[in-house]
C-alpha cells in the first residue's frame, strides 16, 4: 500500500483522458456551479486577523432558487 502511494502522482495516468475529464472537473470546481440537478447552494468565507478577530460569513440559497440568497455574518474573537 505504501509503495503504491509513493509512486503518485503518475504523470502518465494523469494525462490519460485529460481532454474528457478536465472540462468536467473545471465545471464542478468553479466558485459557483450551475448545472442541471447539481450546483452551489452555500458559500462560506472565514477571515481571521492577527489579533484573533474572526468574521464568518455564509450565503445560503433559499428554496433551491438561484435568485434568492440569505447572508449571515458572525464576528467573534478567538481565545488565546
Amino acid at each position: 500500500f505504501t509503495t503504491f502511494f509513493s509512486q503518485l502522482p503518475d504523470p502518465a495516468i494523469e494525462d490519460q483522458g485529460k481532454d474528457y475529464i478536465r472540462p468536467i472537473l473545471n465545471k464542478y470546481a468553479a466558485l459557483c456551479v450551475r448545472c442541471p440537478g447539481y450546483g452551489t447552494r452555500t458559500n462560506t468565507v472565514v477571515l481571521i486577523d492577527s489579533q484573533g478577530q474572526v468574521t464568518f460569513t455564509e450565503r445560503n440559497m433559499i428554496n433551491a432558487d438561484v435568485n434568492q440568497w440569505k447572508t449571515s455574518t458572525y464576528e467573534f474573537k478567538l481565545h488565546s
